[in-house]
């Protein structure tokens, strides 16, 4: 009965953070608080979508996650990609989405268990239900890590290139999303040859983006 009772506070726990965060902006994440805990000066302010450069959505959707406004939290054909390259010889890669990131750097700790793996499944699963594709992609541009304590574009923006979330031109918006996967090695300050060749290739694709209306859930 106490474990039928733990889980079922877990999953009304769960119900009302998504419920909360539909609206309000998450106040921190578990990754602000470890960084802070290690000596870092944590940087954070929330910016409403509307007020950030269409051009970092495009960038990011292209750098990770192409199926963004098609899948429902979760892309099956990259996670079956995945595995057949796997099954090749191939390292196996991630095949997170940014409904994923989202769940996980929102409400997780930061880990690689299957125990933090199995509730950012469930809170993938809830925020695709309760919240539209608009806010997903607005809170994860906003809690996302992008390097020396910065939180979110906007903190990114103003520490990197000395302007707005708003202001941000194609190819500072690509260099932006290029360092996402590692944002205390892939520097900007200033970027290296990988760095700057990734931000060219994103530049290019979050183009695709737009053409192909892979953003359409967005704008």
């Amino acid at each position: 009965m106490a474990l039928l009772s733990l889980i079922a506070l877990g999953i009304g726990v769960s119900f009302l953070m998504v419920a909360v965060y539909r609206f309000v902006p998450p106040p921190a994440t578990a990754l602000m608080a470890w960084r802070g805990i290690q000596g870092e000066t944590i940087r954070y302010h929330y910016a409403p979508l509307e007020e950030i450069s269409p051009y970092l959505a495009r960038s990011v959707i292209g750098a990770e996650d192409s199926r963004f406004c098609q899948h429902n939290g979760f892309d099956v054909e990259a996670i079956r990609k995945a595995i057949r390259e796997a099954e090749q010889g191939a390292r196996l890669r991630g095949a997170s989405t940014l409904s994923q990131q989202t769940a996980k750097n929102a409400f997780l700790w930061p880990g690689r268990d299957w125990v933090r793996k199995g509730a950012e499944a469930w809170f993938t699963l809830l925020i695709e239900t309760a919240w539209p594709k608009r806010r997903i992609m607005e809170v994860y541009l906003n809690i996302a890590e992008w390097g020396d304590g910065n939180f979110g574009v906007e903190a990114a923006a103003r520490a990197w290139f000395g302007k707005t979330a708003a202001d941000l031109s194609p190819r500072e918006a690509a260099m932006l999303a290029a360092v996402l996967p590692n944002p205390n090695e892939w520097r900007l300050d200033p970027p290296g040859p990988y760095v700057s060749g990734r931000a060219g290739t994103l530049q290019s694709r979050a183009g695709t983006v737009r053409a192909q209306s892979l953003d359409a859930c967005l704008f």
